[in-house]
């Protein structure tokens, strides 16, 4: 089968989105078929298109093998919701430019969010005569109006109508957990749907061994280091790890970390500076990097803000800690919680936005080493039955096929 992949972020851009689309991509070549990549200029999470894309309308590379066809997109670091429009509908328009010239194919699988995104999918499939598989991480535009990104008025109900109107114009829709899948389902009964989990990569994690001269550079000899890796975005909610470190800064042998970058990360560093917390902010890194840096923490921190809509989210920077046997501290309600602490026992639940909790969650796991290499070990042989990536995609494949 010859496949296309629309999506406005790829690697180099790290990240949810990049790292499982280019895991995907890779598993599908593998697996005897064709694969090419529509994406936007790389800039995320900086909002700053990479040194070596600037001043380019399109760009065509090879990746891993995998070629991938690249088209300009409007960047700002805006937090207003113009510019963040501007955004997503100006790559909607170059992809068209650039994606109605492909040839042939039997599927286009489009990324959404941006939900807008999915304008340009069905154009460009049905220039191709691909069938549609709209895939859907995050519920769009319940996510954005819930977190108050764009308010209630004409652009939210366009939005609303758009949703709607790509689900059943698609072939196919799928959900990276089993929430969006369920949300889904209820709302379009006569849709085809499909759970499509999040995972890692086994190859990646493989020769990963933790590194600790990291650590002399930052002062962290001798200590036990929680750690968050990932956006610095509004969903996280990351204001409950700087807290709880405040609470905890008299212990010494103590310390937390947070790796990468994004749109709060100014304000998350000045936040930090007026409680005096003395959380070390890392900025983003090559995953095998991070992935080392991971590997050698007591445990990660894995936090979303305590709203309904994610009882049914489930963060991908939890999959990578799990495989390498590192536990975590988990502040995600809902199906996160029932899957990775209820069931695999591999850490500790904590109330989403409460620093006073995730603290004692500190403290207790801290106190305890062979409980922290228990919870360690259970999720690393969880993760690695349930949410291997390569499995995930023949799982995908085998779906298709039928």
């Amino acid at each position: 089968m010859k496949f296309v992949i629309l999506t406005q972020y790829y690697p180099p851009e790290t990240g949810a989105p990049s790292n499982r689309l280019h895991s995907l991509a890779r598993n599908f070549v593998l697996a005897g078929h064709q694969v090419e990549v529509l994406a936007a200029m790389p800039n995320y999470p900086k909002m700053r298109v990479f040194d070596e894309y600037r001043g380019r309308w399109v760009y065509q590379e090879e990746i891993d093998g995998i070629p991938v066809s690249r088209s300009w997109i409007y960047i700002s670091r805006s937090k207003r919701v113009i510019p963040r429009i501007l955004n997503y509908f100006s790559f909607v328009l170059t992809s068209i430019l650039v994606g109605i010239r492909r040839e042939r194919s039997d599927y286009l699988i489009c990324e959404s969010p941006p939900l807008f995104l999915g304008i340009s999918a069905w154009l460009i499939a049905k220039a191709i005569r691909a069938k549609l598989v709209f895939n859907v991480s995050d519920l769009w535009p319940e996510s954005v109006e819930k977190l108050g990104i764009i308010g209630d008025g004409l652009m939210l109900q366009f939005a609303y109508r758009l949703e709607a109107w790509l689900y059943r114009n698609s072939h196919l829709v799928t959900g990276q957990t089993q929430g969006i899948v369920s949300d889904i389902s209820n709302r379009f009964p006569e849709l085809q749907t499909l759970w499509i989990p999040n995972g890692f990569d086994e190859e990646a994690v493989t020769d990963v061994r933790p590194d600790e001269r990291w650590r002399v550079e930052y002062g962290l000899e001798g200590k036990k280091v929680f750690m968050y890796a990932g956006i610095l975005g509004y969903a996280q909610g990351l204001e409950v790890i700087v807290k709880a470190a405040s609470c905890l800064r008299e212990r010494k042998d103590l310390a937390f970390v947070i790796i990468g970058d994004g749109p709060l990360k100014d304000d998350l560093e000045n936040f930090n500076r007026e409680l005096n917390a003395g959380v070390i902010f890392i900025p983003n890194i090559p995953k095998e990097h991070a992935l080392a840096l991971v590997a050698d923490s007591y445990a990660c921190i894995v936090v979303l803000k305590k709203l309904d809509l994610f009882l049914g989210a489930i963060p991908s920077k939890l999959f990578d800690p799990l495989s390498l046997g590192v536990p975590i501290l988990l502040g995600v309600e809902g199906e996160a919680k029932h899957l990775f602490i209820d069931t695999a026992k591999a850490g500790i639940a904590v109330d989403p936005e409460n620093d006073a909790a995730l603290a004692e969650a500190v403290l207790n796991l801290a106190a305890d080493i062979r409980k922290r290499d228990t919870m360690g070990s259970q999720g690393a042989k969880y993760v690695r039955k349930h949410f291997n990536r390569r499995m995930i995609a023949q799982r995908f494949l085998k779906e298709l096929e039928d």
